[in-house]
């Protein structure tokens, strides 16, 4: 046992470059997803609802509820609402970003400078994330009237939305790890 705990003291600086790995994995997938149409449409609810982003759009909330596409379902009329919404933009951009970001705090491996601030741009962005369960509306499971044997509906019953942005936590403490080590060895090599 001892053995196996002097191995995770030791370790430590390695599992912060393995969280920088696992930021980056989930930020290339999320973000590189934002080119195809359903997870544009899919983030539309987020991002209309929220008063720090909801500009981007045209359209204001809630009208995108009477334009939503089912997840695998092409409706070539609720996709021309989208692109007169500015959805796509939108969501290319994001995308960017994300991947941007994640790149940042995995370089954060080899340069410190690079790493300080992908790990906090990681953290701002899981903030920004976080303020969608004040924003947004589906985040929590809606009143469909059922009762039994009591009602489970709005908080705290996360929705699949819900339950998504709810992640941003872990990943809002990661990008403060890596900035915090990246930091460490900012100051250690200015001494």
């Amino acid at each position: 046992m001892n053995i196996f705990i002097q191995f995770l003291a030791n370790s430590q600086s390695y599992f912060i470059n393995l969280t920088r790995i696992s930021i980056l994995i989930v930020m290339l997938w999320i973000g590189g997803l934002k080119v195809y149409q359903y997870e544009a449409d899919g983030i539309v609810p987020f991002v209309a609802n929220s008063p720090l982003m909801s500009f981007f759009y045209s359209k204001n909330a809630p009208e995108y509820k009477d334009y939503k596409n089912p997840e695998g379902k092409t409706v070539q009329a609720n996709i021309n609402w989208h692109q007169k919404n500015g959805t796509y933009v939108f969501a290319y951009g994001l995308g960017a970003a994300i991947v941007i970001i994640g790149f940042l705090t995995f370089f954060g491996i080899w340069n410190d400078k690079i790493g300080l601030i992908g790990g906090i741009l990681t953290f701002l962005m899981s903030l920004v994330t976080l303020t969608f369960l004040i924003t947004t509306p589906e985040v929590y499971v809606p009143n469909l009237g059922g009762d039994f044997p009591t009602p489970q509906h709005g908080f705290p019953y996360l929705s699949g939305a819900g339950r998504l942005v709810l992640k941003d936590v872990i990943m809002m403490a990661a990008g403060l790890v890596c900035a915090s080590e990246s930091a460490k060895r900012i100051m250690v090599k200015s001494v």
